[in-house]
């Protein structure tokens, strides 16, 4: 239970973020350009809000408003919302002339841009003579700018904190190449033909260093070359549809290996006193080189054969360092009902491996957080192109599926790693041609300013509840197969 709620609170944190940084670019332009948005509120609001707030006119919570001391309240007039009398009213106040508010449906947030035909779906204002503070009322240029200013806003967020990431940490990582050992498959990378120990080269020619920025790109190549017992070079060909068989892959019990994981030898870092390994002489700087005869030259080796010795005295050959000499001991140890021995084992690749390490300064991590958000962002939209086969159909997940890829503690580097990625993934799916998107409305501003004439407000009606539709019947699928997923 602890679990589910550390992973709820980092989804719905990140989703309020990504909400607020999304709608708040759509507000700013609008703003700037004299368009009032009547209601900024994250997440939706159906029937009542858990908060509402205007300035110098209310405040409350579950619909409750608390009216405060204004020109309405000493004058004894009524309480209804002053329109704007004019444009320049209107921008006398940047922020006073919107009601800002917290729903209590989390699917998303909204700005209501008062003229526009939008999720609000609000048709009686359109009837009305058209104001100059209205969206409708502005040239193509500004509506345009004002529509694609929410995805904007969501790709210079993921630039933003994937260069804060690495201004504050830098970046370390083993390279293919200097992990000797090569890397771990999981099984069905083996099924391709990876075998355990190969070093990745190359991806379609191109050239691979970084196991976290590349592994990605080998998923999504046609061909990736490998040099496999460090003498011959063999290429493998990906299947198209390998990704999904990884993705299945991961969500089962028995998956020990995301694709690919280092190889590294078996090293002990904490002896437990009182359990095997103290009473059978194993020493924190051990490395253990076989059990029973049989060779573990890395730590996945020693864990599988290690599994099925419960309650056994198991030989382990080790190697320990004494001075500048190494020696090979053989010691006996009595393992647990669980195949326990009382160690801890480093899993830090760079303990054993040449290491690459990057400090950036604060006008250095700039360029690389725009390196790295155009290549999420190119990233994803390769990946999308598979969404339309069965097999990526099968795959797509909701709120479910996206909160499961938050880790189990509450880690800000990883919060803020998956943040920046699904602000990418946001913007991305935003800037879609689809009518009720940013991109629907983007493609209908392009076809006003190439054929200088708008489309009709009751098409555009018609094209915001289709829209809707899909996306409702969309959010629906994916939350029902995280359901059904559930349950297999």
């Amino acid at each position: 239970m602890d679990t589910f709620l550390i992973k709820a609170a980092q989804l719905i944190l990140a989703f309020a973020i990504l909400v607020i940084i999304h709608e708040f670019g759509h507000f700013l332009f609008a703003r700037l350009f004299g368009v009032r948005v009547e209601k900024f509120y994250i997440f939706f609001d159906p029937w009542t809000e858990l908060f509402k707030w205007r300035p110098k006119k209310y405040f409350g919570f579950f619909g409750k408003t608390r009216k405060l001391k204004d020109a309405g309240a000493e004058t004894g007039t009524d309480n209804k919302e002053a329109e704007p009398e004019s444009a320049s009213e209107d921008k006398e106040s940047f922020w006073g002339n919107t009601e800002y508010g917290i729903g209590w449906l989390p699917l998303g947030g909204y700005c209501k841009i008062s003229g526009m035909i939008d999720e609000s779906m609000d048709t009686e204002q359109l009837k009305k003579p058209a104001q100059k503070w209205e969206f409708r009322a502005k040239p193509a240029w500004q509506r345009l700018l004002i529509m694609i200013a929410g995805v904007l806003f969501n790709f210079l967020l993921a630039i933003i904190i994937y260069a804060g990431i690495v201004y504050a940490t830098g970046e370390k990582y083993v390279t293919f190449k200097e992990a000797k050992l090569g890397m771990e498959y999981s099984g069905e990378a083996r099924k391709i033909g990876f075998h355990n120990g190969d070093i990745p080269l190359m991806a379609d020619g191109k050239e691979l260093d970084n196991p976290f920025e590349d592994r990605l790109t080998m998923v999504q190549a046609k061909t990736v070359t490998v040099l496999r017992d460090g003498k011959d070079t063999v290429n493998i060909s990906i299947p198209e549809k390998f990704i999904f068989n990884l993705d299945q892959e991961a969500k089962s019990d028995t998956a020990s290996v995301n694709f690919l994981a280092y190889r590294f030898p078996t090293r002990i870092t904490q002896v437990v006193a009182g359990d095997g390994a103290a009473k059978g002489g194993i020493e924190v700087g051990d490395e253990i080189l076989a059990i029973d005869s049989i060779p573990t030259p890395a730590l996945t080796d020693f864990l599988r054969t290690l599994a099925g010795h419960e309650n056994q005295t198991v030989a382990l050959t080790v190697a320990r360092k004494n001075g500048e000499r190494t020696d090979t001991l053989v010691k006996h140890v009595v393992l647990s009902a669980n195949s326990k021995m009382g160690v801890g084992l480093e899993v830090d690749p760079s303990a054993f491996y040449k290491f690459e390490e990057k400090r950036y300064g604060l006008f250095e991590s700039i360029p690389r957080g725009i390196e790295m958000g155009t290549d999420r962002l190119v990233t994803y939209a390769k990946s999308m192109k598979m969404v339309f086969t069965k097999e990526g159909a099968s795959s797509i997940g909701g709120f479910g599926s996206i909160g499961s890829i938050f880790p189990e503690k509450w880690d800000w580097i990883a919060f803020w790693n998956i943040a920046a990625f699904l602000s990418v993934a946001l913007a991305f799916m935003n800037i879609l041609p689809i009518p009720a998107l940013d991109g629907g409305h983007v493609i209908f501003l392009l076809y006003e300013v190439i054929f200088r004439r708008k489309p009709s407000e009751k098409f555009m009606e018609y094209a915001q509840i289709t829209g809707m539709v899909l996306l409702i019947l969309l959010l629906v699928y994916a939350n029902g197969m995280d359901i059904i997923r559930l349950f297999k």
